[in-house]
């Protein structure tokens, strides 16, 4: 007879808990990663259908097309048709108020099938089928290569300035004794909190009537070499986290501060400055507010995100090509962080400890 200790129970009543709270863990995990992709699926999913399947309120969620049979030279819609014995797919011949005419797809040579009913309330069957037609339609009313390059290019011309221009102003407060630079520091994070709307106006006057730069990249591009607020904040943060013994000790080897930012400092930064980079060229790709304000009237000069934006107002306001413009727009960004990853999530190693 096997006797079991109570520690033994004890130990199996955990492990019981420890399990079945891991389950559970696990299980509301994955019904948050569930509905969070949901929308994204949903996009995929309606890109891929073609404009035939939204009109019909019994068509199936999957994308699909109606099936078809050919009949003597004509093309009929298959319906499911209740008959005697059950329900069988039939080709609609003839319709009919009262009745109508179908044909058997099996079996053609039977002849005419006549049903008595209105052929309206029947259901088209579908067959699974991805319709990429609503891809090479929305291609068409566009220019992918030029605007690639366009949005290439004011994101990373941008991108260069902000990172160049946000670097030097987190270094020098971060590393130098500037008079009165805490509130200095304290009155650049402040502006964080002004709303883009109160300097729409005096900006786009100045853009416009002193300075001519409608119709051109500047007004996109040149802010940005003037650093921004809330990376200036986060670049910061972290040089502050870095010792500056290892300054000292390279200033006893006659490095400079530019030399101690480039050698010292930014290696050991790499996942915010990613970070930084990587936020700025999402931001720069989605960015429509201005490019719609300043590039309205240079259609050659015009970025992805506004083309898109504009092609589905106009000309592709129907609820597949929406999904499809905000794929094609979000793929970029998509690819870029897939690709940054690496750098994005990697620790930092400073001085053996991590970080």
């Amino acid at each position: 007879m096997t006797i079991f200790k109570r520690s033994d129970h004890s130990r199996l009543s955990l492990q019981t808990w420890e399990f079945t709270g891991t389950a559970l863990v696990n299980l509301f995990v994955w019904l948050l990663v569930v509905v969070y992709l949901f929308p994204l699926s949903y996009m995929v999913v309606t890109s891929l259908k073609n404009r035939e399947q939204f009109l019909d309120p019994n068509a199936p969620l999957y994308p699909a097309e109606r099936m078809r049979m050919t009949y003597q030279g004509r093309e009929l819609i298959v319906y499911q048709v209740p008959l005697q014995g059950g329900s069988h797919p039939l080709g609609l011949l003839k319709a009919g108020r009262v009745s109508s005419q179908f044909v058997d797809p099996e079996n053609p040579e039977a002849g005419i099938i006549t049903w008595e009913g209105n052929w309206r309330l029947l259901r088209a069957v579908y067959q699974f089928k991805l319709s990429t037609s609503n891809f090479s339609e929305f291609m068409s009313g566009l220019d992918p290569a030029l605007l690639l390059k366009n949005s290439l290019a004011v994101a990373l011309i941008g991108e260069f300035g902000v990172l160049c221009s946000s670097i030097m102003v987190a270094y020098g407060f971060s590393r130098f004794r500037i008079p009165g630079g805490k509130y200095l520091f304290l009155l650049l994070i402040a502006t964080i909190i002004i709303p883009d709307s109160i300097t729409l106006i005096p900006t786009y006057f100045m853009y416009v009537r002193i300075l001519d730069w409608n119709g051109t990249w500047l007004p996109l591009v040149v802010p940005h070499f003037f650093s921004s607020a809330i990376f200036v904040f986060l670049l910061r943060q972290n040089f502050k986290s870095i010792p500056k013994e290892l300054d000292e000790a390279a200033m006893l080897d006659g490095a400079g501060p530019v030399r101690i930012l480039v050698s010292i400092i930014l290696p050991q930064s790499i996942p915010t400055v990613s970070t930084v980079a990587l936020l700025h060229f999402f931001y720069a790709w989605n960015e429509i507010r201005n490019a719609s304000l300043y590039l309205g009237i240079a259609p050659q000069l015009r970025t992805f995100a506004f083309s898109v934006q504009t092609f589905q107002s106009f000309f592709g306001g129907t609820p597949e090509m929406l999904q499809v413009g905000a794929l094609v727009a979000m793929s970029a960004p998509v690819l870029v962080l897939f690709l940054a990853q690496r750098l994005f999530m990697q620790d930092m190693v400073i001085t053996g400890m991590e970080k």
